[in-house]
């Protein structure tokens, strides 16, 4: 009788969590018997934080401890490149874009680099000491335009190569900072509030930043667009959603949470074949042919001892075949087979 009472709490507990799995949409993850995944490892373990490529040989990554790498054969090698910087200062480079011949690079603190000849020689442009936040996202719009998002979630443009910079958003408060923010190849931009407790949405024709509320108690890890510009976000607790109305902002699908091993998803992709993959903590990767409905895990990324932060698919004029990377940190990429 004593060991049936004692049984009584850890049932309505049991019977307590499925009743709370039964409101998400979770699904058994299988691995793959195969990989499209090539596995890069650099001796230097500074954390890689970002790629782009000018042409379908010529690319660079750039990430902490003032990291950047050049590969001239499409992504298999690479090999260390230095930038012209006081030896005292040390960047986290965070981001690099290209548009034809012509780059811009930022990093933190504080740092704009442009280049018009592939990346050959690179010019340092001041910010200024008002310059709200530090450099986050760059965009290379066209022959001498860019636009420059901070932390703060102000958003400014240049027209004449970086010599002046004017401020696209009236009121950047709008934005909560930022902890991510991604932009459109129109222009669009959304962004996650510095405590993920918001996402914020900024029209390519708008000066203003939009909040909205986010889809669950749970906070906002990470939000995006999908190659049709519809939203995509992921939370705390391992959650996938999409966006389910495009007209309503604030119209989530039921979480999705393929694996339930203590990560969380840190940033999702669409492969060339339309597959949908994520990155997380702890070597996870998975991958969904369904547009979210079933995943299985991949066989290569379990096996290395790494985080999988940011998936970047290229899709440029002057790239014939899309290329794919997947960064980790510990000196890890992916890089995609097809």
């Amino acid at each position: 009788m004593k060991k049936f009472l004692t049984s009584i709490p850890n049932l309505l507990l049991s019977l307590l969590l499925c009743f709370v799995l039964s409101s998400c949409s979770s699904t058994g993850v299988k691995v793959n018997d195969s990989s499209p995944w090539k596995t890069i490892q650099f001796e230097d373990q500074a954390n890689v934080l970002d790629v782009d490529f000018i042409d379908n040989n010529n690319g660079f990554l750039v990430g902490s401890n003032r990291l950047i790498m050049e590969s001239n054969d499409g992504g298999e090698t690479w090999d260390k490149r230095n930038l012209d910087l006081p030896s005292e200062e040390n960047f986290r480079l965070l981001d690099i874009d290209f548009k034809g011949e012509e780059g811009w690079l930022i990093g933190q603190p504080s740092l704009v680099m442009h280049t018009l000849d592939s990346g050959k020689n690179w010019t340092r442009l001041s910010l200024g000491s008002k310059l709200p936040g530090q450099p986050f996202l760059i965009t290379t719009v066209d022959n001498g335009v860019a636009e420059l998002a901070t932390t703060a979630g102000a958003i400014y443009q240049t027209v004449d190569s970086g010599e002046s910079w004017s401020a696209k958003v009236v009121d950047a408060s709008g934005s909560g900072g930022v902890r991510d923010l991604r932009r459109t190849k129109n222009g669009d931009y959304v962004s996650v509030s510095s405590l993920g407790n918001f996402f914020s949405t900024l029209a390519s024709n708008s000066d203003t930043w939009v909040a909205h509320q986010r889809a669950s108690s749970k906070r906002v890890q990470s939000i995006g667009f999908n190659p049709s510009g519809d939203l995509w976000m992921l939370s705390r607790g391992a959650e996938i959603r999409f966006n389910d109305n495009s007209q309503d902002l604030e119209s989530w699908t039921k979480p999705i949470i393929p694996i339930l091993n203590g990560y969380n998803y840190l940033d999702l992709g669409w492969d060339p074949n339309g597959d949908i993959w994520a990155g997380g903590g702890n070597g996870t990767l998975i991958v969904s042919k369904d547009k979210g409905k079933t995943w299985n895990s991949d066989p290569i990324a379990a096996s290395l001892p790494t985080n999988f932060i940011k998936i970047v698919f290229l899709d440029k004029d002057q790239i014939d075949t899309q290329k794919g990377f997947i960064i980790g940190e510990r000196g890890y990429i992916l890089k995609w087979q097809g």
